[in-house]
C-alpha cells in the first residue's frame, strides 16, 4: 500500500505542476476489496473540490463514468455519465474538480459494510487518505452517491462525532435508504456551524413504483419515505419553501443550505437512474451557487452530451 501511495503522489504532483498536462485517470486499491479511481483534471486553480462518488449497486466504475453507447453495449454504460457531467462542471466552475469513484468487489456498499466489522473506521480512513493526497492548499469535500452508494456516506457520518468542516456538501442521489432520525442531529449541527455547507436530497415516489406489476419497495422501504422523514426532522431547525414544476416538487430552506428534489410518480414508473442521468449530478454540485440552472435543467434534456466520450 505504501509503494502504491508513493507512486500515486508522484504522478499526482506531476499532473499538478505540469501546467499543460491532460486530464488523467488513476486507480489504486485500499483494504484489498475497495477500488478507488480518481479523475484528475487539468489544474487551473489552487482551490479544489474533491467529490467522493460512491457507486450504485451492481455498477462498475467504467459503467458509472459512462461512454458513447453502441449496439451491444451493457445498458449500464448509458444511465449515469458521471464523467461527462464532471466535464460539464469543469467548464462552469473556477475550482478544480477531482472525482473519486468508489467501488468495491461486491458492487454494493451495503454488502461491503456487512462484511467489514470496522467499516466505519475504514470508510473514514479512505476519505482522509484521498483528501490528504490532494496537493492544493485550499480543498473541500463533497460526499455524493447514488443508490447503495448512500450506505458509504452514512458509514462516514456514523463514524464521526461531528461532521467536519472540510465536508462542504452532502448529496443523496436517490440513496438515503439507511437514514434514521437520529442522524438529523449531526446534519443540523454541521449546517449551523458551517454556513457554506449544503445538504441536497433527490428522491422519486418509489413507494408506488411497480416492476412487472409488483411493488419495487415497501411503503416505508424506499427513498421517498426516508427523504420525507429527513425533511420532517430538519423542519424543526430550517424553514422550507416549496415550488412545483409539473411532476417535480422542490423544497429548499430559506437560507439555501438544504434542498429536497422530489419526483412524483402518478404513472407508477421507475425513475431510479433518471434522477442521475437527467443532470442530477450536475445539479447536486451547482445547487445554491451562482451557476445553478445555468445551461442545464434538472430532469431536463442531457446538458452534457457533447462531453460523452
Amino acid at each position: 500500500m505504501k509503494s502504491l501511495k508513493f507512486s500515486f503522489i508522484l504522478t499526482f504532483l506531476v499532473a499538478f505542476n505540469g501546467a499543460f498536462c491532460q486530464a488523467k485517470i488513476d486507480s489504486f486499491r485500499m483494504y484489498g476489496d475497495v477500488k478507488i479511481t480518481l479523475d484528475i483534471p487539468l489544474y487551473k486553480s489552487k482551490e479544489t473540490i474533491l467529490i467522493f462518488f460512491a457507486l450504485p449497486n451492481g455498477n462498475t466504475t467504467e459503467q458509472t463514468m459512462g461512454k458513447e453507447f453502441q449496439p451491444g453495449d451493457d445498458w449500464h454504460f448509458d444511465i449515469q455519465h458521471i464523467k461527462a457531467q464532471t466535464e460539464f462542471l469543469r467548464n462552469k466552475l473556477e475550482e478544480n474538480i477531482v472525482v473519486a469513484y468508489l467501488q468495491n468487489n461486491y458492487k454494493s456498499w451495503p454488502t461491503w459494510k456487512v462484511s467489514h466489522f470496522k467499516y466505519g473506521i475504514e470508510i473514514h480512513h479512505i476519505v482522509d487518505t484521498i483528501f490528504n493526497l490532494i496537493p492544493t492548499k485550499k480543498k473541500i469535500i463533497y460526499l455524493n452517491g447514488h443508490s447503495g452508494g448512500g450506505s458509504f456516506i452514512f458509514g462516514y457520518i456514523n463514524s464521526v462525532g461531528n461532521i467536519p468542516s472540510k465536508i462542504q456538501r452532502i448529496t443523496f442521489l436517490d440513496s438515503d435508504y439507511n437514514y434514521d432520525s437520529s442522524q438529523s442531529v449531526k446534519f443540523v449541527s454541521w449546517l449551523k456551524k458551517n454556513k457554506k455547507a449544503a445538504l441536497t436530497v433527490f428522491a422519486y415516489n418509489d413507494s408506488v413504483a411497480l416492476y412487472n406489476g409488483k411493488p419495487v419497495v415497501s411503503e416505508k422501504g424506499g427513498t421517498w419515505y426516508r427523504s420525507h422523514l429527513m425533511m420532517q426532522n430538519l423542519e424543526n431547525s430550517f424553514e422550507f419553501r416549496q415550488t412545483r414544476n409539473d411532476s417535480l416538487v422542490f423544497y429548499r430552506s430559506t437560507n439555501d443550505q438544504v434542498a429536497f428534489f422530489f419526483k412524483t410518480n402518478p404513472e407508477r414508473k421507475i425513475f431510479h437512474t433518471q434522477q442521475v442521468e437527467l443532470n442530477g449530478f450536475i445539479h447536486s454540485v451547482l445547487y445554491g451557487t451562482k451557476k445553478e440552472n445555468e445551461g442545464y435543467e434538472y430532469f431536463g434534456q442531457r446538458a452534457y452530451s457533447k462531453f460523452i466520450e
